[in-house]
């Protein structure tokens, strides 16, 4: 798969709220980091789908659009970063969280992604859940 291939699933993925889609993009060893929002990371491509299946099926949030902003090729062949807006809604209210991911790419697979997202939005999906 191409990075533009990769990116439009990972994006496919969050709309269909498809833990399998998204481990199926990742390397079997791959690592998934939060570095913001006090989340552990996941360790293998089978903690990324039973982490993202944990996170996408206990919550209201529905990801309506998920819009790639920007993809920033960088000197390193292998990483690229995606600016995108996810619009979402969350027990009825409307949500827009804004982020980056930083992702690493080998032989057509994600083997690392920095998963930065607006920790206020997230908070907000939170609240909106309770």
């Amino acid at each position: 798969m191409s990075i533009d291939e990769i990116v439009t699933a990972y994006h496919a993925a969050m709309l269909h709220k498809s833990p399998d889609e998204l481990a199926g993009l990742y390397a079997e060893d791959g690592l998934h980091e939060f570095p913001f929002g006090g989340l552990a990371p996941y360790k293998g491509r089978e903690e990324i789908r039973a982490g993202y299946h944990a996170m996408w099926g206990g919550t209201t949030f529905e990801a309506q659009e998920v819009r790639r902003v920007a993809l920033y090729q960088t000197t390193d062949p292998e990483v690229v970063v995606v600016e995108q807006n996810v619009f979402a809604v969350a027990a009825g209210h409307q949500i827009t969280v804004p982020g980056l991911l930083v992702l690493r790419i080998r032989n057509g697979q994600i083997v690392h992604a920095r998963d930065y997202m607006d920790t206020s939005a997230i908070t907000q999906v939170r609240a909106a859940a309770s």
